[in-house]
């Protein structure tokens, strides 16, 4: 992989925030992607959400599997830890990682071709389990590193760019995190960035699984007419649930709102998501109305984008294996290896 390092030298005065980090210290090098891909769009969106939430760079590890979605976190956030795993593996590779370090911030990219396809498995069991995750998946239908072919999430009756139409239902990834337990569910549009970046930061503070389906053209091959995953569709079929923003939990805040047009939703550490909603019926802490409400807008042929659900309270895989506050990779063998007195009540409390 080629790559291509920015200029060192900025403008003395960027603004900083408040760990002294200017946007700049967020990025990485120059994309190689095709000019106007929108996966460029979500790592920019990435790197705003990470430095107004003031995270330090290095406390961030960011794994990913293959393809052009997973190429995308060279792009952003230089400075932190990296991993880039085999097609599909990267939900396993966050997962062992996690276990053994909880005190990093997890993120996960990924592709349709990636978690809908080969990575299905996998996708379906970092969501069960609760890993305290943020897994966007950069949607756009088709296999960008071979050429267009239609992938699980296209949608039947959609047109490739050689006229090719669709026949097979698509996979909904969010729908299915729904379904399997993820603790907060979203989908936006790489070209909605006032959308995408407060529900990163969402993301990225919320305590268990975090899913963001993220709808990203293919310039290339999936951005023509008759397709349903390209700039104009998405825009002429954008059903937006809310608007967001996100609070950080520093100084109290008072607001005075007619009634029902703000949600207020606290985070299991204290910052505030803050949902200015269009629509006063939807209620983003009910799992089986947000299933059938992408059902029933799906049916109408519209793209749902938002906050879908959220659980306030969430656990992750740690709560649920009752493991120690102490990462597990700075545990020493008296801890680990607790000896044969330790095994021997084990064993006797199984029999």
């Amino acid at each position: 992989m080629t790559f291509i390092p920015k200029p060192k030298l900025h403008h003395p005065e960027l603004q900083k925030n408040a760990l002294g980090y200017t946007r700049r210290d967020y990025e990485g090098p120059v994309s190689t992607l095709c000019a106007g891909c929108g996966h460029d769009s979500i790592s920019a969106a990435i790197v705003r959400a990470c430095f107004e939430l003031d995270v330090q760079p290095h406390r961030i590890a960011k794994l990913s599997g293959i393809g052009c979605s997973s190429k995308t976190p060279t792009y952003f956030l230089g400075a932190s830890h990296g991993f880039n795993s085999v097609h599909g593996r990267m939900p396993s590779v966050l997962t062992g990682a996690n276990l053994a370090n909880r005190d990093l911030v997890y993120l996960g990219v990924s592709g349709d071709g990636d978690s809908a396809s080969i990575g299905i498995g996998q996708f379906a069991h970092a969501m069960r389990r609760g890993i305290n995750m943020t897994y966007i998946v950069e949607n756009n239908g088709v296999y960008g590193l071979t050429k267009g072919q239609f992938s699980a999430t296209s949608d039947k009756g959609a047109k490739s760019k050689r006229g090719v139409i669709n026949s097979d239902d698509p996979i909904d990834l969010a729908s299915m995190a729904l379904q399997l337990g993820a603790t907060y569910v979203a989908r936006s549009f790489s070209g909605d960035k006032s959308q995408l970046v407060p529900l990163i930061m969402g993301a990225l503070r919320h305590g268990g699984a975090a899913f963001i389906d993220c709808i990203s053209p293919c310039v290339a091959f999936n951005n023509h007419e008759g397709s349903t995953k390209s700039f104009d569709y998405v825009r002429e079929h954008n059903e937006a649930v809310n608007r967001m923003d996100v609070i950080l939990g520093r100084e109290e805040i008072t607001v005075d709102y007619d009634p029902g047009t703000v949600e207020l939703v606290t985070q299991h550490d204290g910052s505030i998501l803050k949902l200015r909603k269009l629509h006063t019926d939807y209620d983003v802490h009910d799992c089986v109305a947000a299933l059938t409400y992408l059902q029933e807008r799906s049916a109408e042929g519209e793209i749902v984008t938002g906050l879908l659900y959220v659980d306030p309270e969430p656990k992750d895989l740690h709560g649920h294996l009752r493991t120690v506050d102490t990462p597990l990779n700075e545990l020493d063998e008296s801890v680990l290896i607790p000896g044969q007195s330790a095994l021997d009540r084990l064993n006797a409390g199984l029999r």
